[in-house]
């Protein structure tokens, strides 16, 4: 398999695959195992994946909480942007494995591992993910992918191996799963089987993160959200921190009926791949961030923020955060947001978000020029020579046709 492995960093999260793949690698590499496991607000407790790495016999377990780096670092860059991918998808997948990649580079350093392992199918994105940061870090790591080398190329074989090496497996994986779940504390996504028919609706029972709108208060929520420098830091007049105030975010939005998803995307991989997505925090949070820049950005540099969106999520989704194109991107943006800082309100209804109010002390908006009364500033007659300049090559065209 492509040579001797001394030491290997596996990205661990204590489930059933991952503990196979543990148990994989000792068998087939012969190798030191060191688990890593990253709280990035999954919502359920990590701590159990260290008795499980050492029941595994693992002796160097490295269990952190990301979850304030996570949004600080990674979460509220790309939100500055207002980042969507397809128009759609908030890429709460993509935005986490750059974060677990980078630490688990760290770690390898740490340990003098010579490599690094994740649990990503051969099929989709996040091996992508996981690996262009690897390599954009460490580039001389040796990657293990299992499911790209493993023979258990089924559910049926991948748990005859857990039972054959005294793996436990939990009831709820001995039949089929109606569908493959990933958590943090932007979203949760649903992907595969029982939803791989793009016509069939998602089972309601399914939502963990909000209720549906029809089933959310009959009375509106309104929330006032603070930004100082493109980032959110206050809720309601209460300052919080980073993670906190996303936390909080969910927590008031999923209640409201605020941030499901179901959409169809393309893979950087080449297919196309239906997902359902809860990201109720992060729903309002974009609504917020586009209307506290509507009255401090510049005109051009909102439109010229709008037109690299689409290839600044592109990147995200396809694995380049730490490219250096990303990475230009990620400053001519903070460049725009030195002043987008002021309070936005926001009302909350049965999975609709409405802006109703918005201010800053860096305000463009001059209701002295808007207004439909007279004022001393624009002169409506200077509209006439404006509009005639722009309509030339138009005139001129018409004449020829």
């Amino acid at each position: 398999m492509g040579g001797q492995v001394k030491t290997v960093v596996l990205a661990y999260s204590g489930g059933l695959d991952t503990s196979v793949i543990l148990r994989w690698l000792k068998d087939a590499y012969g190798c030191e195992i060191v688990t890593f496991t990253a709280d990035i607000g999954q919502g359920e407790e990590v701590e159990p994946a260290r008795h499980k790495a050492e029941m595994m016999g693992v002796k160097r377990i490295f269990i952190e909480d990301l979850r304030e780096q996570f949004v600080r670092d990674y979460v509220f860059p790309m939100f500055r942007a207002n980042t969507l991918y397809e128009g759609a998808y908030l890429l709460g997948t993509s935005i986490a494995r750059p974060l677990i990649a980078k630490r688990q580079i760290e770690i390898a350093r740490e340990v003098g591992a010579d490599a690094v392992a994740h649990g990503a199918t051969g099929k989709g994105n996040d091996q992508v993910r996981f690996e262009l940061t690897y390599y954009a870090l460490a580039p001389d790591i040796r990657v293990i992918a299992p499911w790209r080398e493993w023979d258990l190329n089924s559910r049926a074989t991948l748990l005859d191996y857990a039972r054959q090496h005294q793996i436990p497996v939990p009831s709820d994986k001995e039949g089929e799963p109606p569908y493959s779940m990933d958590a943090n504390l932007l979203h949760i996504s649903y992907e595969g089987r029982a939803l791989e028919d793009p016509w069939i609706e998602p089972d309601e029972a399914m939502f963990r993160r909000s209720v549906a709108p029809e089933a959310a208060p009959n009375t509106p929520c309104s929330i006032e959200i603070g930004f100082e420098a493109g980032d959110a830091v206050a809720l309601d007049g209460v300052p919080m921190t980073p993670a906190v105030l996303l936390e909080r975010l969910n927590e008031i939005a999923g209640a409201n009926g605020v941030g499901r998803m179901d959409l169809v995307e393309n893979r950087f991989v080449g297919m196309k791949s239906r997902g359902v997505y809860e990201t109720p925090g992060g729903t309002v949070l974009l609504a917020a961030h586009r209307a506290i820049e509507s009255i401090t950005l510049d005109r051009e540099a909102a439109h010229l923020k709008d037109d690299l969106m689409p290839r600044y999520a592109a990147l995200i989704y396809n694995g380049f955060w730490f490219s250096p194109e990303r990475l230009a991107l990620q400053k001519l943006i903070d460049e725009t947001q030195a002043r987008v800082t002021g309070t936005v309100r926001v009302k909350l209804y049965k999975g609709n978000v409405t802006i109703t109010g918005r201010k800053s002390p860096f305000s463009l908006y001059d209701q002295s020029i808007a207004t439909f009364e007279a004022d001393s500033v624009y002169d409506q007659r200077d509209a006439e020579g404006f509009i005639k300049l722009n309509a030339l090559r138009l005139r001129v065209a018409a004449r020829l046709s």
